[in-house]
């Protein structure tokens, strides 16, 4: 019997998922961040942890590890030295292939076959499988890339509310309920970016969509200004020779009613999701 083992390591959380020859989910398991930033030792141990849980889950002991292959899909794996590092480790399974988290969402979005994905979450990237061939768009890192992402909606929030707070731009509901978190102190506010992570900035990201969509001028011109840049996303997709694309992650579907019938129109529901790319990744064929 083998067995086949998905692991989507990003930079949220870390899922896994195992599935028998017949792709039936016989165990899960989930746990916190485990991009390739954390440190090869660190990313080893909630790799571990996830493992450990999904394996527990499917009742399978150590005796079978040797009959398990394994994708795994890793958040800033193309960093210098981190496919080396990987590759070094002893696992104890029957194979071990390793992936970008953005590759494994686009193999399980179009099954493997020929597409792309702009995944709009914390950050943002497009990925792209053309004749075989995978290859990503933007994705360069929060504050210099990720346009049209969570973290990009809320730094472009707490802008307009420094602004409003020293009388540079006029107030509106958005930039008062973002200084309500500072207490209107610009010195708490500035003490808050110097430590602030993508993360914490995505997390105003619903905010703002919440006051774009109640009609606030402000949230709505930071709204307009991402899908402004989504949109272009999907048009450098498709230009690149992408037959199809997906809008993935968080905030996507709170974009997608922000875009142009024209764009939406190109659109396709993704057909599976990041674990069901690592299990391809790993070995897992689908009749279709």
């Amino acid at each position: 019997m083998s067995y086949y083992l998905g692991i989507d390591a990003g930079g949220s959380h870390c899922r896994a998922r195992i599935v028998d020859a017949a792709g039936r989910v016989i165990g899960t398991g989930a746990t916190g961040p485990a991009n390739a930033r954390i440190g090869v030792e660190a990313l080893r141990a909630v790799l571990d942890i996830a493992i450990g849980e999904a394996l527990k889950a499917a009742g399978l002991d150590e005796a079978a590890l040797g009959q398990v292959h394994v994708g795994i899909g890793i958040a800033g794996i193309s960093r210098p030295g981190v496919r080396d590092a990987l590759a070094g480790l002893p696992f104890p399974f029957a194979s071990v292939v390793w992936a970008t988290d953005a590759e494994i969402a686009n193999l399980g979005a179009h099954r493997g076959a020929d597409g792309a994905i702009l995944i709009l979450g914390t950050g943002s990237i497009a990925q792209l499988r053309v004749g075989g061939a995978d290859f990503a768009i933007g994705g360069y890192g929060f504050p210099i890339s990720d346009e049209g992402s969570g973290a990009a909606l809320g730094l472009s929030a707490m802008r307009h509310a420094l602004r409003g707070l020293d009388g540079r731009s006029e107030r509106t509901p958005l930039s008062i309920a973002i200084a309500d978190r500072f207490e209107h102190a610009i010195p708490r506010a500035i003490a808050w970016m110097d430590r602030a992570t993508p993360r914490d900035y995505a997390a105003l990201a619903p905010i703002v969509m919440d006051h774009a969509e109640a009609g606030d001028a402000l949230a709505r011109s930071i709204v307009e200004d991402a899908a402004q840049h989504v949109e272009r996303f999907v048009e450098t997709i498709f230009e690149r020779g992408a037959p199809a694309c997906a809008l993935t992650g968080g905030l996507a579907p709170r974009l997608g009613p922000w875009l142009r019938q024209r764009t939406t129109a190109r659109l396709v529901a993704p057909r599976g999701d990041a674990l069901d790319g690592a299990l391809q990744l790993a070995g897992l064929r689908h009749d279709d």
